[in-house]
């Protein structure tokens, strides 16, 4: 059932998001850490997802912010309030989850009107409050059905409705889209961003499905083993990845091992195999240090005769697999005693397929290029 929490009914739905800080939040089951020191500060009125895979904390940090679940150490408040002694339904948080967690006898006002006859809003305020709510999730004239009525979209779009009917300034949703089958979960996702933007609060989202996480997200804290590996907006986290497990765990990324050589006009110099790479110099490994450089296979193209010289590493490799993928092709080329670069190139009536066995030169730019 959804965070039910006592809050002011009516106010504007451009309701001001809450404030959320975390100041290092530990949780622990029988001695085992399940998170370890996150702090976290989450701006009014932002969209900031956790993105990790199962096991990385993400669900336990949610439903401590929930109440649910009490941290061992550390302290969390809400609009500057500790709420670490309060229980959830004194947090005036709406709370979504993956199960949907409707109720079968009742129908649609009835479910999404639950919070409002809790806090005893008479009758007419509350079928206001329903259809304003079915407005915003785009489910008008629903009120008479039963959710064994409505699809799994429908009824993820009820609860949606439930969460914020009463105005919480904050929604919490844990893998709400998870259910959903793939072309329903990416309409769903748009859905998602608009009504952010409508409500104007502030969204904490769980998920481990990366392309959810960059689609809607102002931010994305990247988990690993119960801490924050990387927090950034989209863009930051794709094109500057802090490690491997970010660069692998966000999107595809090829990984190339070399060996440090120096500095050259602010770039890195690295080799491999006796060819010269050069990335972004993020940080300064000392020269004869192994160092990993990674790049995304999309930001990789066949060199043509000419060298481009804003793509100034350039690299021999061996064909090993082709397979098209309706708007993309994707090869897999050898480089170097079994070093394996992916490179995925946009596939036209006029884009030459590369063949199995056929040796080519693979050229991207140094900006492109990140050490991790």
């Amino acid at each position: 059932m959804d965070a039910i929490a006592t809050g002011t009914v009516g106010r504007s739905i451009a309701s001001p998001g809450a404030t959320v800080v975390l100041t290092e939040i530990e949780k622990r089951f029988d001695e085992v850490g399940a998170v370890r020191g996150i702090s976290l500060s989450v701006g009014a009125g932002e969209f900031l997802t956790l993105l990790g895979p199962s096991g990385s904390g993400k669900t336990t940090t949610l439903m401590m912010i929930a109440g649910f679940e009490t941290p061992t150490a550390g302290d969390i408040t809400i609009d500057g309030r500790s709420v670490v002694a309060r229980p959830p339904h004194k947090r005036n948080i709406g709370m979504v989850f993956q199960s949907y967690a409707l109720f079968p006898h009742l129908t649609v006002a009835e479910n999404i009107g639950f919070p409002l006859r809790q806090r005893g809003v008479d009758r007419t305020m509350r079928a206001r409050q329903v259809a304003e709510s079915l407005e915003l999730v785009r489910l008008p004239g629903y009120e008479a059905r039963y959710p064994r009525q409505l699809s799994g979209g429908q009824q993820q779009r009820v609860a949606l409705a439930r969460a914020i009917v009463f105005r919480p300034r904050l929604l919490l949703m844990d893998e709400p889209l998870g259910a959903l089958d793939k072309q329903l979960r990416e309409s769903l996702q748009l859905e998602m961003r608009r009504l952010h933007a409508d409500l104007g609060i502030t969204f904490i989202y769980v998920t481990h499905d990366q392309e959810e996480a960059l689609t809607m997200s102002d931010r994305i804290a990247v988990m690993n083993e119960g801490r924050i590996a990387q927090i950034g907006t989209p863009e930051d986290l794709y094109d500057r990845p802090c490690d491997q497990f970010v660069a692998a765990f966000i999107g595809e990324s090829n990984f190339l091992p070399c060996v440090m050589r120096g500095l050259e006009d602010g770039a890195i110099v690295a080799e491999r195999g006796g060819t010269i790479l050069r990335a972004l110099a993020t940080r300064m490994p000392p020269a004869g240090d192994e160092v990993m450089l990674t790049i995304r296979p999309e930001r990789i193209r066949f060199a043509g005769e000419e060298p481009d010289v804003a793509r100034a590493n350039r690299l021999w490799a061996t064909v090993t697999e082709a397979v098209f993928a309706g708007e993309r092709r994707r090869y897999l080329c050898c480089y170097d005693h079994g070093v394996s670069i992916v490179v995925k190139e946009a596939s036209g009536a006029t884009t030459r397929r590369r063949l199995e066995g056929e040796r080519v030169e693979l050229e991207w730019s140094v900006a492109d290029t990140v050490v991790v």
